[in-house]
């Protein structure tokens, strides 16, 4: 009988560490799905960004805006949402360390190196996006 027993918690404990096995797996796929999905929303988000500050020269003959907002609150409107004016989105921070008449060059940072994302994207004026490993800057 205590054989049966011994027997029966080895069982709860192999079914237990399977589960643990399991779970774990699990839960690193959901973060890896949620970083590529940060990741991919902050090339769009960027892309937008840049798209409007062109869009914006073009129709002003070269010359590029120096405040984001002109692009969300001007007419016409350029951008429906101020990137820069948010604190993170998605698990990034937008930033324009430049942005003046002659261009810009701005950034998508993760809030969380690894945790929200692994890289950081910029853009410059142009509308190239470059990208490279958070954990390098």
């Amino acid at each position: 009988m205590l054989n049966n027993v011994a027997r029966s918690f080895v069982m709860i404990m192999i079914v237990l560490a399977l589960l643990a096995l399991g779970l774990r797996i699990g839960v690193h796929k959901i973060i890896a799905y949620n970083i590529d999905e940060n990741q991919l929303l902050a090339q769009l988000n960027l892309k937008l960004l840049s798209t409007a500050l062109e869009n914006y020269a073009k129709d002003n003959k070269g010359v590029y805006p120096v405040s984001a907002a002109v692009l969300t609150k001007g007419e016409p409107v350029y951008l429906e949402r101020d990137y820069l004016a948010v604190a993170s989105i998605h698990g990034y921070e937008y930033d324009c360390r430049r942005l003046d008449a002659a261009g810009y060059s701005c950034a998508a940072t993760p809030v969380n190196c690894k945790l929200t994302g692994r890289k950081v994207y910029a853009v410059s004026t142009g509308g190239l996006i470059i990208s490279e490993e958070c954990d390098k800057k």
